[in-house]
């Protein structure tokens, strides 16, 4: 079998690894990688984490798979839980980010159909990204992972991030033809941009004046990321919709989509499913993965670290001809190019650090919520030596 034999989706870096512990990967060769991308943000408590490695053999030995056509104990629990800590009041389980976007924009559907909107729209914003199926397409602002795939859905209305201005414009235009607001909180595949202070409070004021649901895509930002469990906590806001995954099980796929009661209950049986959603396997591992970010207590340890690193890189890239702007929150961070960083992520493996660069000018850093002080040292050592004049990004 060679990669021959796999469809032509991704340009993988030539190496691979066989095991992994907390923020860190070795190779066949015993050469050891610093993980500053954490599967883009998926392993949030660090690569086998022993809690996650016994929940996982434990279950697999019990049941893996039942179907939702029979009740699910594990599901219900990790429901509850995710209920307390977002302010929400119902979970529906499925595989991913962009099947959870998928979720809120039919309770979006579903709610201009109970109201009567023949036409409904949906607000989305400029450089959003949600999901590779075609409606979470249609709601993104990429145009390179659109090309190709024909007409897309026509009900959404796209402003700039960060522009109240823009939303108000859009009610007086669209009034109660708008059913919903769709947005990241962070833009995280744009380039890690959080929304401007002020911005989230006043989106949820105009959804309320408005009647909008107000619709967060915290697939990245969520369970400790941004130093908050979700970002809008922040704000001192709740949405009426919220959506779940990358981190939510650590690397065992599960997606969540959250909603107030009376968002909620406009699914009713038949009208939404998922054959793996919510499965034992999953859902227990989300159990154990919350438990272990709130006995380690790494929501604050994100925003602490987050902000010790925020600021590093600021002073030490300050005077950087290369550097355009240093940004993030918490353990989420973008570090903007004066151009393209081609080949970085290639370089800085070769260093043993793995990264991301996003939009083609934006180093991303989403390391494990578990990173020590000394290995968010190294990182900024290994990005300093990277990005020195000597070493300029091609």
């Amino acid at each position: 079998m060679t990669a021959a034999n796999l469809m032509n989706t991704y340009t993988p870096l030539p190496m691979s690894f066989v095991r992994g512990e907390g923020a860190s990967l070795w190779d066949a060769a015993g050469k050891r990688y610093l993980d500053a991308m954490g599967g883009v943000a998926v392993t949030c408590v660090g690569h086998c984490h022993p809690q996650v490695v016994e929940a996982i053999r434990d279950q697999a030995g019990l049941v893996l798979h039942t179907s939702n056509h029979y009740a699910i104990d594990w599901q219900r629990q990790l429901a509850g839980k995710l209920a307390a800590l977002s302010g929400l009041d119902a979970a529906f389980f499925n595989n991913s980010g962009a099947e959870a976007n998928e979720t809120a924009l039919k309770l979006a559907r579903l709610t201009a159909w109970h109201r009567g909107i023949e036409q409904p729209r949906i607000v989305v914003m400029e450089g959003a990204f949600h999901g590779r199926t075609l409606a979470t397409l249609a709601a993104s602002d990429c145009s390179g992972v659109r090309l190709g795939f024909g007409a897309h859905a026509d009900d959404f209305l796209r402003v700039p991030f960060g522009d109240i201005n823009a939303l108000n414009a859009i009610a007086q235009r669209y009034g109660a033809q708008v059913v919903a607001v769709l947005m990241e909180p962070v833009q995280g595949e744009s380039g890690v941009r959080p929304a401007p202070p002020g911005y989230l409070r006043a989106v949820r004021a105009l959804c309320d004046r408005q009647c909008w649901l107000m619709m967060l895509d915290e697939v990245q930002t969520g369970l400790g990321r941004t130093g908050h469990w979700f970002a809008y906590a922040q704000a001192g806001i709740v949405p009426d919709v919220l959506t779940l995954a990358k981190g939510l099980a650590n690397g065992v796929p599960i997606g969540a989509c959250l909603a107030r009661s009376r968002t909620a209950q406009l699914l009713t049986p038949g009208s939404h499913g998922s054959t793996f959603g919510g499965n034992p396997l999953a859902c227990r591992v989300a159990c154990e993965v919350l438990d272990i970010i709130q006995r380690q207590h790494l929501v604050s340890h994100a925003r602490q670290l987050g902000a010790w690193l925020l600021a590093t890189l600021q002073s030490r890239l300050a005077t950087n001809p290369a550097v355009r702007e240093v940004r993030g929150q918490g353990l989420m961070i973008g570090i903007e190019l004066n151009h393209a960083a081609g080949g970085l992520a290639q370089r800085a493996a070769e260093r043993g650090l793995l990264l991301n660069v996003t939009r083609g000018t934006v180093i991303r850093l989403l390391p494990a919520l578990t990173l020590t002080e000394d290995e968010a040292s190294q990182v900024v050592e290994h990005l300093v030596a990277l990005l020195a004049p000597t070493n300029a990004v091609a």
